[in-house]
């Protein structure tokens, strides 16, 4: 089985790359809305889903890129192949100058449903948490 490139498209609710990229850029935001914690320490972040008395599933990113009000882009530690990562991007229409958020990840064949739908979930937390 390979391995698919997925792109989620979320269009914003803001024009401020300002604000949405406060959601996407460090531990503090994605907190708020990808995970029951996140701890960042250097070029690595740790996210937390669940808790400790009731199991928890924890989860180790590398920072690949980041470039202020534009994306983040990580690869998780487990992740074998260098070609994949996880991307938060803000991309702006040169024409109507709105904004939407690109989330780029990659899904096992047949799992493609699967990992859209856990985006949109988050994206549904972002959305009651920030409003964006």
């Amino acid at each position: 089985m390979g391995r698919k490139k997925i792109v989620v498209e979320y269009p914003l609710s803001v024009k401020s790359p300002t604000i949405v990229w406060k959601m996407i850029s460090d531990a503090a935001g994605l907190q708020k809305w990808l995970a029951d914690r996140v701890e960042e320490e250097g070029e690595t972040m740790t996210f937390t889903w669940g808790e400790s008395w009731s199991g928890q599933d924890v989860k180790v990113s590398r920072l690949v890129d980041r470039a202020k009000f534009s994306h983040i882009r990580l690869r998780w530690e487990a992740e074998q192949s260098e070609a994949e990562y996880w991307e938060l991007r803000i991309a702006v229409s040169e024409v109507t100058g709105t904004l939407t958020l690109l989330i780029t990840d990659f899904a096992d064949d047949g799992d493609e449903d699967g990992l859209r739908s856990l985006w949109r979930d988050n994206l549904s937390r972002l959305h009651a948490v920030s409003g964006l």
